[in-house]
């Protein structure tokens, strides 16, 4: 009822406003009454509270105001009319997943959000996938943004129409009242975003009474730490710790907090006292500001308003077109721009939360409608410059800039279009960039950035982003007006380069080094910056032929304006070869050399597209260029680069070093290299050739060299000649052979891809992203790799580590060219040593040959004539000249080897244009010249040729002369007419040609002949291998192999016992432990020595680790077994819910050798930064010395104690021990200890036991000794000494305990972690479906036999009392008469750890006072089989009570072994009250045998490390599932093939006890369903199964929610792979306490999960994290990889993911064979250390 009141009194509130003269005023008045009485009425505020009184005093009014009705009724007829919106507009988070299509997206920008892309149809095109910085907005349903698809098929509205401006469909009354709210609620919201701290209230909202009211408000800012703001406040604010975290997380959240509220002077005190105390830290104070209480509450209800105005425009278009059309109403009465200008001029004023709310309130309605858009993006143009010059001055990032609006409209074409030529946008952008850098202008007017600030400059460099959006899509139609703003653009842009051409010059630094490092780096990243730019620029110029033109003359009119054109002299003429040269005199090794040139490499791309387009053929008077000069920036930055290779430029440091290698880096070379090399190529086709080379020997200073008018002796100028006259070649060879440019040479786009993914591949084979890194990338980030690479690669897939690798076919190889102009020197000798090795390989010769030249574009054609010239020739000769007078200071391999290459070059185009067109029209005759000049001394190319052939020097290159001079031939042969085949021309040609054939026919002859000896020798050592291990058989027979003994051996009058009796572990008929003698090598000292017990210790390195392999109760485990109280350790609960593991990799030491080297590495450690992080010292861990695992103890090396075993004996003794006489003897043998009897919880008394166990006529206390006892076996002091060592570590690592070595714990746990490991590489087996033994690492069995003899060597160093209360209390599970108060059921155990724990304890009890007394071989073989057999029978009867799935057999005829099965079944339900119920025998049976087979292969391989008996054949190969292999292991274990024979031969004994097993009240309970019951066999845990496509789990995690956070701030869901739980990690929300210390979710999640260890997949960042402890984990490769093979780091490349089911697997047995402490060591150790990688909060670890 009260309700309905409050509604009816909004309603008549808001029909007053309707009614009112001045509605303005009054809804002005309602704010300034309401708004102050709900916010900011204390420090403290409840914000439901406050949000609950804004809805119902100003929000649903208003909404009643804009409807003029009850708003559900208005907005249900709202709904009637109107249809949903077409485009997504889906504001991203940081850090969400973002898809781009690389197939439909018309640019990289364009996106779709996860939702919208899983239902489109590009899911299935080639796409990528990366994290979003913020701030954008899904481009689904856009037309603009993708060449098919638009629409997802939520968002499809039928048919793909343009973004049009909706009809408005309101009423003419709504659309006005809706107007005339937005208009006052706007404005207000605008005035109090934009307020400032000295503004004072409007008289329409003055308070009438103004309190003495006021916050102390402390904005966000990104020059102080958490840290520091922490301690600011606790100085300033009188404010404990925890509260001063929780004001500065949510300073930093939302950007600004009211950190004290007061009276105008205790908050003036606390600002000064903020600022005094952050200026002790930081150059500047913390930004705070004193507003009164009512500003603050208008504040907050104008932020309020921001979301409420997104909800109203959500409802309908009608509303958005009236919300915008109040925003870009500029204010007249008060002389303002309009609303949102005002917002936009103020962001960077505006603290983080009121940005956020007004960035999301731009994108749903001016960026959702195309008019409006517009509107805007004419606002934003107007004021960009402002805004520019505001975020430089901001701190905050980008992403939370108005700024970063500018991708949303400058990327829309036909927005860009308009912007261009309405607000000629080029021209706005390029402007604020001059004017922001205008203060880096030298006298020149050129930029030096001598003293820069990064920061800022990092900031500026955004201004070029936004102009590469601009130009990100030509136009396909030119309009006047676009060409007339475009070139207007142009020539501003040309004004910026014409600022950076020249910058920068440098001098070569002679006599000292130069003292200070020059600035370089703002150049080239300016450049990088720009390359995009310059490229983007070109393709719009390219676009039409009269603005191609238009732009190159420009372009060639301001490169004259530059001011570092100038000579400093006079031209001079230059002579060679009858030619002269008339240019001034420049060296680049003594005047200034700049190696910026953007404007001379734009003019060089623009020429190109002149000749690719025809348009050349309009420009006037080409002729008149003065192609010299253009060419000659270009060459000096050659020259430069050619010198600085040449070690002459040493003295001027590595700022050049860098520069140069930057200037031929994939990153810049396109647009600095590779354009210098194309003008040279431009000066080339248009000077006469004579000319250029002169100009070329000019400008490398080798002009007088080669002329003959200087020469030198000095070593060191000679070396730089040598150097120079390789460079200069080089650049021979680049500027004739490099066709590969359209325009240039008639090739495609792809062709010039194709051949650097071919040079790449002939270096070594390489993986895709290497080739992307590799290859230059266009302005859509694409390479072209993709549409080439299976045409010149195959594919070689990866396996379980590394990557996918790309290898060259070999019919590309003939596209190699060793002096390709993109290798680097490392690059060029991999490549060149890799295809020699090649040809080798394939019986060719080693000349690796240049490769068939494309043909020259008609523009370019004279270029070929520079090899046919004069002066090359002339430099030819003198260079040949050199090496064949052997001068070896004048000339070196290198300059031979490219002088050689140049003349192929020459010969190939010679024969081309032979073979194309007549001889009488070829006009490149190099042969020609090269036979003729300088013939008439013997100094002609050819005769030189011939000469250097037989140098010893060049032998390297004497297959390479030789073709040389084969290629002569068959060009004469051609110019002859006659037969152009080398064959024909080689029986014509000089008799030394054959002499070297015939050489390499008998070089060939002997390596045949080397190799058949070879072979020869090989087999005849063979067949001498064998012949000896023939006559030495039986030495052969009796030596272990590597994973499998001998045979035993047993006494002589046993020798004829078939070997299927001798395979038998336990009991009467057990096989001897054979004598094996076991020599071991330390790896620290490398000595020898035997392993006995009385010599000094040897020790196997090991790692002792709490684990949840193998729990039944994931993330269950109970404070009682993680402390260690309880009945665990001494019995472990069936669930295994946390074991002991103790791994070893197998190394072992000298005991002493261990000790010293551990105390060494506790010495150096800590030494190391960071070491100890890798290992702890404190718990005694240490990287093994030799393979570097990590290990926390030792385990001593006890060898077998040979046994032969007499059979004779055992059969007697057998006679006289039954199982019941075995039961009695051992109860009177517990009766009569007084360590058992003295505790008053035991009851031994018969009475109330089980009737027929105990009679009146007790045996003998010392009866159990008449069965035979032997003295115990003695050890060494060393040996006991490292007993202890390994049992106490064992007993502090599983119970998490203080070391105490006299802990009556310490045996039981070393009992549990030989059971607990056992059991654990019995799961990795049966997992891999191996057999049970044979199949383990060496490092495993040697392993596994230590730890069983270490932990039966535990009664030995361990108090026999405790033992045998130990013993007492274990076998009080089976034997009830022993049981206590606190025994538990057969439910409640894990069978097999009672074995181990059982057959370990029991010698205890043959301790006599003052003698030490052991069991014999016999009795402990009878002690063993009746344990065996008991334990066996009472989990069968577990397997029973827990099983209730039955498998289904066929109807046959019932076995005995079934019969035998259905009658224990019936006895089981009987016991325990249940129904019998109707299942076959064999069924049962079944069921029992699946459920026992895991002890059964447990109890095999303890039996077998315990006594040494080997294991028939059968189990050394048959894997784990085979079938048969289960009455093997019967056999084994001497249990009968029938398995429920054992209650048929035990019936006496065992009935009884079966009574009692079954009637206990634990099994009662949790047969009613009141406990949990675990079945068997167990489940076998893995890692979870992941989805094979990643997209998957980016989309679980897109929709992932915090459980403890209510905020859409970006989260980090990282996915638990051993339970499959979703965390929040890496902040603060997910904060928890462990052990008194805070720490993130996936640390406490791992302490439950996995006992401390654990595997998270960060889903965002696709990446895996291992975990061990609070402080030690480290990264490892997610098991996705993309379509090449390779893994994504942080989805750096963004390709489609899918599941590696290898690398999985791998993880899998990584975590099952609990290596991941070892991995992590083993990273770590490689690596930075896990909390700097991984800890994002200052002050707090948040993994």
């Amino acid at each position: 009822m009260a309700d309905s009141e409050n509604s009816m009194n909004r309603l008549e509130l808001s029909q007053g406003w309707l009614e009112a003269a001045d509605c303005r005023a009054e809804l002005l008045r309602h704010l300034k009454e309401q708004v102050p009485q709900i916010f900011c009425l204390k420090k403290e505020p409840c914000l439901q509270e406050e949000e609950e009184l804004a809805q119902s005093r100003l929000l649903y009014p208003f909404e009643c105001f804009l409807f003029g009705e009850d708003p559900e009724d208005g907005l249900e007829k709202l709904k009637q009319g109107s249809t949903s919106s077409q485009l997504c507009g889906r504001v991203f988070k940081e850090g969400e997943t973002v898809y781009s299509c690389r197939d439909c997206a018309i640019d990289p920008t364009c996106v779709f959000c996860m939702d919208c892309f899983q239902d489109s149809v590009h899911k299935g095109h080639r796409y990528k996938m990366h994290a979003s910085s913020g701030g954008g907005f899904c481009d689904c349903g856009d037309v603009e943004a993708w060449k098919i698809g638009p629409c997802c098929s939520k968002h499809d509205p039928g048919a793909a129409v343009a973004m049009v401006t909706d009809d408005c469909v309101l009423q003419p009354q709504l659309y006005e009242r809706a107007e005339q709210l937005f208009r006052v609620l706007l404005c207000y919201m605008t005035d109090f975003l934009v307020w400032e701290e000295s503004f004072e209230l409007s008289a329409a909202l003055q308070p009438r009474t103004k309190e003495n009211a006021f916050y102390c408000v402390l904005y966000n800012d990104e020059h102080h730490s958490y840290d520091h703001v922490i301690y600011t406040l606790q100085r300033s604010v009188n404010c404990g710790q925890a509260e001063a975290q929780t004001h500065t997380a949510l300073i930093d959240k939302e950007g600004r907090r009211a950190v004290k509220r007061g009276s105008l002077r205790s908050c003036l005190q606390a600002k000064d006292s903020i600022r005094a105390n952050s200026e002790h830290i930081s150059t500047q104070p913390l930004r705070v500001e004193i507003l009164h209480a009512t500003v603050m509450a208008h504040q907050t209800f104008a932020l309020r308003l921001g979301s409420w105005f997104q909800k109203i425009i959500g409802y309908s278009a009608g509303f958005r077109h009236a919300f915008c059309q109040v925003a870009l109403e500029p204010n007249s009465d008060r002389d303002l721009p309009c609303p949102i200008s005002r917002l936009m001029l103020r962001d960077a004023k505006m603290y983080k939360g009121a940005r956020k709310i007004v960035h999301e309130l731009i994108f749903c309605s001016m960026l959702m409608d195309a008019e409006f858009k517009r509107l805007f993006a004419i606002e934003f143009t107007k004021h960009y410059m402002q805004l520019q010059r505001d975020f430089i001055n901001d701190d905050h990032d980008r992403s939370i800039s108005i700024t970063a609006l500018s991708v949303q409209i400058f990327t829309v074409p036909t927005l860009a279009r308009q912007l261009i030529e309405e607000g000629n946008v080029i021209k706005v952008i390029v402007a604020t960039g001059m004017e922001l850098l205008h203060e880096h202008l030298d006298g020149n007017g050129r930029f030096f950035f001598q003293g820069y600030n990064s920061e800022k400059f990092s900031r500026i460099q955004v201004i070029f982003h936004d102009l590469r959006y601009i130009l990100i899509s030509k136009p396909s139609v030119w309009t006047e007006e676009l060409r007339e703003q475009f070139l207007e653009g142009f020539k501003d842009f040309l004004g910026f380069l014409k600022c950076m051409q020249g910058m920068e010059e440098v001098k070569r630094q002679l006599g000292q080094h130069i003292a200070v490092e020059p600035e370089w780096e703002a150049g080239f990243t300016l450049q990088i910056q720009l390359r995009h730019v310059l490229a983007m620029f070109q393709d719009w110029c390219s676009s039409d032929k009269e603005i191609l033109l238009l732009t190159f003359k420009e372009c060639y009119s301001v490169l004259k304006q530059c001011s570092n054109q100038p000579f400093p002299k006079e031209a001079t003429d230059y002579y060679m070869c009858k030619h002269i040269l008339h240019v001034p005199p420049y060296k680049v090794s003594q005047d200034p050399v700049s190696i910026h040139l953007p404007i001379s490499r734009l003019l060089a791309g623009l020429y190109v597209l002149l000749c690719k387009t025809g348009a050349i053929e309009h420009l006037d008077n080409v002729e008149s260029y003065d192609f010299t000069l253009l060419a000659e920036h270009p060459l000096r930055c050659v020259v430069l680069a050619a010198q600085v290779s040449a070690e002459m430029w040493r003295r001027n440091g590595l700022s050049l070093v860098s520069q140069v290698y930057y200037y031929q880096d994939v990153k810049c070379r396109d647009e600095m290299y590779d354009k210098d090399v194309i003008m040279l190529q431009i000066a080339a086709s248009k000077m006469d050739p004579n000319h250029f080379l002169m100009l070329i020997l000019l400008r490398f200073e080798l002009f007088e060299y080669f002329n003959g008018s200087r020469s030198s002796k000095d070593q060191d100028e000679l070396m730089q000649w040598n150097r120079l006259t390789e460079e200069m070649l080089f650049l021979l060879i680049v500027v004739f052979g490099e066709r590969y440019i359209p325009g240039i040479g008639q090739v495609t786009r792809e062709d010039v891809t194709t051949r650097e993914v071919i040079h790449l591949l002939c270096i070594e084979p390489m993986a895709h992203s290497t080739l992307v890194k590799n290859l230059p990338e266009n302005e859509n980030f694409e390479t072209g790799l993709e549409a080439v690479i299976t045409k010149v690669a195959t594919f070689k897939k990866p396996g379980v580590s590394g990557h996918g690798l790309y290898e060259v076919k070999k019919d590309c190889l003939a596209e190699f060219n060793p002096f390709f102009y993109h290798y680097s020197r490392s690059q060029h000798s991999k490549a060149e040593e890799s295809q020699k090795k090649r040809r080798a390989q394939e019986g060719n010769d080693k000349a690796l040959r240049p490769p068939m030249p494309r043909a020259f574009c008609p523009r370019f054609s004279n270029v070929v004539q520079l090899l046919c010239c004069d002066v090359f020739v002339f430099v030819l000769r003198h260079i040949l000249q050199r090496a064949a007078e052997d001068l070896p200071t004048h000339w070196t391999e290198a300059m031979i080897q490219r002088a050689l290459h140049l003349i192929g070059q020459a010969l190939l185009e010679e024969k081309t244009q032979l073979e194309s067109i007549t001889v009488e029209e070829v006009t490149f005759d190099f042969s020609l010249k090269a036979r003729i000049l300088g013939s008439e001394h013997g100094k002609s190319v050819f005769l030189l040729l011939s000469k250097i052939k037989t140098l010893l020097s060049l032998e390297a290159q004497k297959d390479m002369v030789v073709w040389l001079l084969q290629m002569f031939e068959i060009i004469k042969c051609l110019r002859e007419k006659s037969s152009p085949t080398v064959s024909v021309s080689m029986e014509t040609t000089k008799p030394e040609e054959s002499a070297q054939d015939k050489e390499k026919a008998e070089r060939k002859r002997k390596a045949e002949a080397a190799k058949l000896h070879r072979q020869k020798i090989m087999a005849q050592m063979s067949a001498m291998q064998k012949n000896f291990i023939e006559s030495n058989k039986m030495l052969y027979d009796n030596m272990p192999e590597s994973g499998n003994q001998g045979e035993p051996v047993a006494s002589t009058e046993h020798c004829t016992m078939e070997q299927r009796e001798l395979c038998i572990a336990i009991g009467p008929q057990r096989g001897p432990t054979p004598a094996e003698r076991e020599v071991l090598t330390c790896i620290l000292c490398q000595e020898e020595q035997e392993v006995l017990p009385q010599a000094p210790a040897m020790v196997l390195t090991a790692c002792v680790q709490r684990s949840t392999v193998l729990t039944q109760c994931r993330g269950k485990i109970p404070p009682s077994r993680m402390d260690g109280s309880g009945t665990y350790p001494l019995f472990m609960p069936p669930d295994l819910a946390v074991g002991t593991h103790t791994g070893t990799c197998g190394h072992v030491m000298h005991a002493t050798c261990w000790q010293k080297y551990f105390e060494a590495v506790q010495s150096t450690t800590r030494n190391r930064l960071h070491a100890e992080l890798i290992v702890d010292l404190e718990n005694g861990e240490y990287l093994c010395p030799l393979c570097k695992s990590l290990c926390n103890t030792v385990i001593p090396l006890i060898p077998l104690e040979p046994l032969t075993f007499n059979y004779e004996n055992a059969e007697i003794i057998g006679q006289n021990l039954s199982l019941p006489q075995w039961i009695q003897v051992l109860t009177a043998r517990i009766k009569g200890l007084k360590s058992v009897m003295q505790d008053n919880d035991f009851n031994p008394d018969g009475s109330s036991g089980t009737p027929g166990l105990c009679s009146d006529t007790q045996a003998d206390f010392r009866s159990i000794l008449s069965y035979g006892v032997q003295e115990p076996r003695k050890f060494s002091d060393s040996i006991a000494e490292m007993l202890v060592v390994c049992a106490t570590t064992v007993h502090r690592v599983g119970l998490k305990t203080p070391p105490n070595e006299l802990c009556p714990r310490v045996p039981l746990m070393a009992w549990n972690t030989c059971a607990f490991t056992i059991q654990a590489i019995e799961n990795i087996l049966q997992e891999e479906d191996k057999p049970l033994f044979g199949s383990l690492q060496n490092r495993q069995t040697a392993g596994l036999k230590a730890i069983v003899q270490f932990a039966a060597s535990q009664r030995l160093r361990s108090a026999q009392a405790v033992i045998q209360r130990h013993f007492a209390d274990l076998m009080g599970v089976l034997l009830p008469t022993m049981s206590r108060k606190n025994t538990p059921s057969v439910l409640e155990v894990d069978f097999f750890h009672l074995l181990v724990g059982l057959v370990l304890s029991i010698p205890s009890l043959y301790q006599e006072e003052g003698v030490d007394l052991q069991p014999s071989s016999i009795s402990s073989a009878f002690n063993n089989l009746y344990i065996f057999h008991l334990v066996t029978m009472a989990h069968i009867v577990q397997v029973l009570l827990t099983s209730t799935d039955f498998p289904a057999v066929g109807d046959g005829e019932e076995t005995q072994e079934a019969r035998a099965a259905a009658e224990l079944y019936t006895a089981v339900s009987q016991h325990t009250g249940r129904s019998v119920p109707d299942l076959s025998g064999s069924a049962v049976a079944q069921r029992v045998k699946m459920g026992i087979e895991p002890f059964l292969r447990c109890a095999a391989l303890f039996f077998n490390c315990l006594t040494g008996v080997n294991p028939s054949e059968e189990l050394f190969n048959t894997p784990v599932m085979s079938q048969g292999q289960m009455e093997t292991l019967y056999s084994y274990l001497a249990l009968p093939v029938n398995v429920f024979q054992l209650f048929q031969d035990y019936r006496d004994s065992v009935s009884p006890l079966l009574h009692r097993w079954c009637r206990s009240p634990a099994i009662i309970k949790a047969l009613q369903g009141k406990g949990q019951m675990i079945r068997y066999p167990r489940r076998r845990n893995r890692l979870i199964d992941l989805p094979e496509d990643y997209s998957v789990l980016l989309n679980k995690a897109c929709h992932f929610q915090c459980p403890k956070s209510t905020d859409d701030e970006r989260k980090h869901p990282t996915l638990c792979l051993v339970c499959g739980e979703m965390l929040c990690s890496q902040s603060s929300c997910c904060l928890s306490q462990l052990e008194g210390e805070d720490v993130g979710a996936c640390t406490a999640h791992t302490a439950t999960c996995g006992a401390g260890v654990g595997l998270f997949l960060r889903i965002r960042e696709c990446e895996i994290v291992l975990m061990a402890s609070k402080t030690r984990g480290s990264m490892y490769a997610a098991p996705y990889l993309d379509d090449y093979g390779e893994t994504d780091h942080h989805l750096g490349r963004g390709n489609p993911l899918h599941l590696c089911p290898d690398r999985y697997r791998k993880l899998n047995q990584l975590w099952q064979q609990h290596c991941i402490l070892e991995e992590i060591a083993r990273i770590q150790e490689n690596t930075l250390p896990f909390p700097d990688q991984y800890s994002q909060c200052p002050h707090v670890s948040h993994n």
